[in-house]
């Protein structure tokens, strides 16, 4: 069977998995969470091979640490399913209400896409997280999650089908291109008339390529240049733990901290204990001319630096001289992601919400917030950067797209 022919299985799939009742599909991902703990072993052991490949290649740390599975990150998974199942259901829910004055009654309501595509790499968690997202929603999904997790997703896709099957429901709602290599992604995203929408996670090369390539409608998931602006008012409590725990409590991520702004007036209070404490996280600091001054460990920033995401323990740090210069940074060198700022000035607070242009943008808060699941949307299928239809981390209405159900008593328009 080609790669074509699995995709139009799973469209055909998803004409029946679209007409499922809540409840339904809530049996089907608490088969899914039974599945994970009875058959952990198994998906710990394939995860183990793909880890051990992924070590003899030189793969980096970030995206070991993306591609590993752990008994904790297992039951992670299924404390999302368990959220999903309490979550409502958006399918059928009525966004307007019109009657027209000739007695037309008119009804928007949400539906599901139909068939969606899923390109991502390392990130074996996705495979859960994105199809227990499409089977609340009633959609179908094809996967593409990349030679490096193969054996781990087969194992996860497998388990996604059995739940089908004990349900009684057509396992061909959930297929994965794995096994075509390359030439599968390219089919996906070729596939107009069959997948409605595909959605790429990964890195920034990947969801470029996927963006420039796919004749299908892509929804942008984006890289992640974070940016937190410790104001001049900004308390060292607040300064300290936050940037920690943004850059430190999981770099991989694309929502960790990876640029650090600091306004003069705070930077003789603030930059050393907070970069004294990165450092002592294993933080490699990179900072410009003033930083160095007073932290000479750090190395030098270079322009390259204002534009990477290093998803490890890497940070660039600067000193700026106004509220005005990190907007202008800001705007300058992120990705639209999440920007967070660190203040004690309600007017900069507000101001800072209402200038930078970014999915997420925070007041006092740490950047790793920035999670469908921190959002209470359960799993999430990524965060959006993008500005059309969906925007900022993508919960279950993000999955459906509306309909119009217009009724009638005979009106014939004039």
């Amino acid at each position: 069977m080609s790669a074509l022919d699995l995709i139009k299985q799973a469209k055909a799939a998803s004409v029946t998995l679209g007409l499922l009742t809540t409840e339904q599909k809530n049996e089907i991902l608490k088969t899914v969470s039974v599945l994970l703990t009875s058959r952990s072993e198994e998906i710990l052991v394939a995860n183990h091979l793909d880890l051990k490949l992924a070590k003899d290649s030189g793969v980096s740390q970030s995206l070991q640490d993306r591609l590993a599975l752990s008994v904790e990150r297992i039951d992670s998974l299924k404390f999302a399913l368990a959220e999903l199942i309490n979550l409502n259901d958006p399918i059928g829910e009525l966004v307007r209400d019109i009657t027209r004055p000739n007695g037309l009654s008119i009804k928007e309501v949400r539906v599901p896409f139909g068939l969606i595509g899923a390109i991502y790499e390392a990130r074996p968690n996705v495979t859960i997280d994105i199809a227990g997202m499409a089977i609340k929603t009633g959609n179908a999904i094809i996967l593409r999650g990349g030679s490096m997790a193969e054996n781990t997703n087969k194992v996860l896709v497998s388990i996604l089908k059995e739940a089908f099957q004990t349900n009684g429901h057509n396992p061909n709602a959930i297929a994965s291109v794995d096994e075509y290599g390359r030439e599968g992604a390219e089919v996906m995203m070729k596939a107009t008339g069959l997948i409605d929408v595909l959605i790429p996670r990964g890195s920034a090369n990947l969801i470029k390529t996927v963006v420039e390539e796919s004749k299908v409608p892509v929804i942008q998931t984006g890289d992640g240049i974070v940016h937190i602006f410790l104001d001049a008012t900004a308390k060292l409590e607040y300064a300290l733990e936050i940037v920690t725990n943004a850059k430190v409590q999981r770099p991989s991520v694309c929502n960790a901290l990876e640029t650090l702004l600091v306004h003069k007036d705070a930077a003789d209070r603030l930059l050393v204990p907070v970069l004294e404490k990165l450092a002592a996280n294993g933080v490699v600091i990179r900072g410009d001319q003033r930083v160095r001054k007073v932290f000479p460990s750090a190395l030098e920033a270079t322009e390259e630096d204002w534009a990477t995401e290093y998803l490890s323990l890497e940070i660039s740090v600067k000193v700026v001289d106004s509220f005005e210069e990190a907007i202008e940074h800001i705007a300058q060198y992120s990705t639209s992601h999440t920007e967070s700022i660190i203040t004690e000035d309600a007017k900069n607070a507000e101001e800072f919400l209402a200038r930078v242009d970014s999915a997420v943008v925070m007041v006092n808060a740490s950047t790793r917030f920035t999670d469908g699941g921190e959002f209470g949307f359960g799993a999430e299928v990524g965060v959006s950067t993008q500005k059309l239809h969906a925007r900022g981390p993508m919960g279950l209405p993000e999955l459906t797209s509306t309909k119009w159900l217009v009724r009638g008593t005979g009106q014939s328009r004039a």
